[in-house]
């Protein structure tokens, strides 16, 4: 028998028969790591237990202590534990494919009738069950014609088309979980006993499309969630609690921001409030743009493809474009436009035009640039993922030697902005060169050392995704995590020379010489609708003062009030403050709740007293103390925090 080495953690080798498998090894090293054994690490390849080894290999033989790949195997499982409790209940159920995904699993079902919350319960049931049971798993690689020809017999045609398409190169391997069968490429544990029965729930059904192709069968889907714990199970149910309860959409309903209809889907009807969050950032971020010496443009948002070709942009992203037919006075052939998906070819227009020197650099181009992009339905999500938005875009052109300087400048102007907006802290992904580019090594190494110089001096803490960057050039991604450890990316930085050389973009450097510019691809906030988004979700709806839509609501306790309510909602408005009166015939705390419910952040109450006195009785939202105060000093106070950051 032909022998392999094995090379482990420690450093150690070991000779071994060609095809033993990662269970007969963690059996030759103790019998206590087998018993706690449920996959190995081969050449950095994840591998069943079982799986045989032919040639020589490093392996490490993985525990329920080795997170992730104990998450893997858990959720991956369950998967399978699903489709077979659902297949126990509804025998006639057809299973299709179950992949593994953030925090859980779902898996895809045909099945005449829809399955209900309801069901969810009966199927935990049945999975605790056969999870109980402690039913060996066991996996067999199959001749691909003899795969077909199972799932064919057993009427499962969606396994058939799974088969046709995975590759020629790849193994068919067939899993059991005790009687009920999968194909799968697994790995898996060892038996369905390894599953931490009290550390999963099912979460919610939907229906999808078979392959995510509307022009196929409509599928049912069931969620799950899985950990390695119940206290981490508990943990996440309490987040997601939480993450409900600031979820945008409601919130947006709630605050009267927004909607969104089935005539315009994945556009926005901003209501009056929303629309003045959305201008109050917008000039908020025009101000802050201004100072850090940036010019404003603003481009067609219908422009002829003949620019998208010039830019590459038809042939690599027109599936994302929405295209538009024109008639040009009837001409025998029609105009072919395109609704501008991203503004940086029409910035490298108006660079264009006119000569421009080296003097002229760095020009620093801004554009509140509306946009529009094709999403598939499934995957629109309130105002956070559309198909019209709205980008704080800039592009900054430059010379190569300017680069260091001009990222070092960005990374302190949106460190400004994030502060200002109520994010202390950020994390910086430094995105560096792929395996395939263009461009000179000594450009590339230029560039990229410029990018971490720039980091670096700036004292910004990051890290590297080594093969990440564009195939022009590398990028830094900037992360904020909301008050909920939920990690969103907003801001980037991209260095890109390849859209001026496309397109033509020259200035005359003092050599007398035309020169090709650099072309530095930068956002803050990314789009202002998912960014909105994310500030309601940061803030639960409680959003900084300046940026309230209602700031106050002076409310009157009795109807002698009114002109005194009046009266102070005039001076608060004369004191920049977006104040309005609630003189309805209804009781205080019917008032306090309903604005509460809208998030207003300051409510006035205005009694007999407060009219004989001359105050206001304030109260802020989420806390139940209130305070009497003058209404001079309540004008001067709430006009001082209605004052964007940038102004005070």
């Amino acid at each position: 028998m032909s022998q392999i080495t094995l090379t482990f953690p420690d450093g150690n080798a070991r000779e071994v028969p060609a095809g033993i498998t990662p269970a007969e090894i963690a059996e030759g090293i103790s019998k206590s790591l087998a018993k706690r054994a449920i996959s190995a690490r081969v050449n950095g390849a994840h591998w069943d237990l079982a799986w045989p080894i032919e040639e020589d290999a490093s392996i490490a033989i993985n525990t329920m202590q080795d997170e992730d790949a104990a998450l893997e195997l858990i959720r991956h499982d369950l998967a399978h534990v699903m489709a077979r409790a659902v297949q126990h209940i509804w025998p006639d159920v057809k299973v299709t494919i179950g992949p593994v995904r953030d925090y859980g699993w779902f898996y895809d079902f045909d099945r005449a009738e829809p399955f209900t919350p309801e069901d969810l319960g009966r199927i935990e049931a049945e999975m605790k069950r056969i999870i109980a049971a402690r039913d060996v798993v066991r996996t067999e690689v199959w001749p691909r014609d003899k795969a077909r020809a199972h799932y064919e017999a057993a009427g499962e045609h969606f396994k058939v088309e799974l088969i046709d398409r995975i590759p020629g190169d790849e193994p068919i391997r067939m899993y059991w979980h005790g009687d009920w069968q999968d194909l799968c490429r697994g790995p898996h544990l060892a038996h369905t006993g390894q599953i931490p029965a009290d550390a999963f729930k099912l979460t919610r059904v939907s229906s999808a499309y078979w392959l995510g192709d509307s022009s196929r069968p409509q599928l049912q889907r069931i969620y799950g969630i899985a950990f390695r714990n119940r206290d981490d199970l508990k943990a996440h149910l309490k987040f997601l609690e939480e993450a409900e309860a600031r979820d945008h959409r409601r919130l947006g309903r709630e605050m009267d921001l927004y909607h969104m209809q089935e005539e315009a889907p994945g556009q926005v009807f901003w209501h009056p409030n929303g629309w003045t969050i959305y201008t109050t950032l917008q000039d908020f971020m025009r101000r802050k743009q201004r100072a850090d010496g940036y010019v404003e443009v603003n481009t067609p948002q219908v422009v002829n493809r003949r620019l998208w070709e010039a830019s590459g942009h038809w042939d690599k992203y027109q599936e994302h474009m929405f295209i538009v037919e024109v008639d040009e006075e009837h001409a025998a052939q029609k105009s072919i436009n395109a609704l501008k998906p991203m503004n940086c070819p029409c910035h490298v227009q108006v660079f264009n035009q006119g000569l421009k020197s080296y003097r002229d650099l760095p020009l620093r181009m801004a554009e509140f640039g509306s946009c529009n992009r094709y999403e598939p339905s499934g995957a629109l999500h309130g105002i956070m993922r559309v198909r019209g938005f709205t980008q704080d875009d800039a592009h900054i052109f430059c010379t190569e030697d300017q680069i260091e300087a001009e990222c070092a400048k960005f990374i302190r102007f949106l460190s400004s902005v994030y502060e200002d907006l109520g994010f202390d802290r950020f994390d910086i992904a430094f995105a560096t060169r792929p395996e395939k580019r263009v461009g000179s090594d000594e450009s590339w190494d230029h560039v990229e050392n410029a990018l971490e110089s720039a980091i670096k001096s700036v004292g910004a803490p990051y890290r590297i995704e080594e093969g990440d960057g564009a195939f022009y050039g590398p990028k830094l991604d900037f992360y904020l995590t909301d008050a909920i450890g939920r990690v969103w990316q907003c801001g980037t930085f991209q260095v890109d020379p390849n859209l001026p050389e496309r397109l033509g973009a020259t200035y005359v450097a003092e050599d007398g010489g035309k020169h090709r510019p650099y072309m530095l691809h930068r956002a803050c906030l990314g789009s202002f609708e998912r960014f909105i988004g994310i500030l309601i979700e940061n803030s639960a709806g409680k959003l900084p003062f300046w940026l309230a839509p209602r700031q106050v609501v002076v409310a009157s306790i009795v109807s002698e009030a009114d002109d005194y309510v009046r009266e102070v909602v005039a001076a608060l408005t004369k004191a920049g403050v977006r104040a309005e009166a609630d003189t309805r015939n209804e009781k205080i705390n019917y008032k306090v709740r309903e604005h509460s419910v809208g998030k207003v952040p300051v409510i006035l109450a205005i009694g007999r007293k407060e009219v004989e006195d001359r105050t206001v009785t304030l109260r802020r939202l989420g806390e139940k103390a209130t305070e009497v105060v003058s209404l001079d000093d309540a004008v001067r106070d709430l006009g001082t925090e209605a004052t964007p950051p940038d102004l005070r």
